[in-house]
């Protein structure tokens, strides 16, 4: 099942992605063998997430998300 997240970093930041499998994405973050925003950033916290119904609406999900601005993603993850 794929689904659409954001993590907060270290940092404040938030840093929006897709995957199929959650947990496993996550850990990768968590080693700094995800991706490059994150690795500098670590530890990171999954604050959100969506479970979807294919990888093409998850990925349309995660493009929407990131054109947020940081409030509007800190009142999505509230509504959670």
């Amino acid at each position: 099942m794929p689904y659409v997240y954001i993590l907060q970093c270290n940092d404040g930041t938030y840093y929006t992605g897709y995957a199929v499998d959650l947990e496993k994405r996550l850990q990768q973050h968590q080693e700094g063998m995800a991706c490059k925003y994150t690795r500098g950033r670590r530890p990171v916290s999954l604050v959100y997430h969506e479970k979807l119904l294919s990888k093409s609406e998850a990925m349309r999900r995660e493009a929407a998300i990131k054109k947020l601005t940081r409030s509007e993603k800190e009142t999505l993850i509230r509504s959670t």
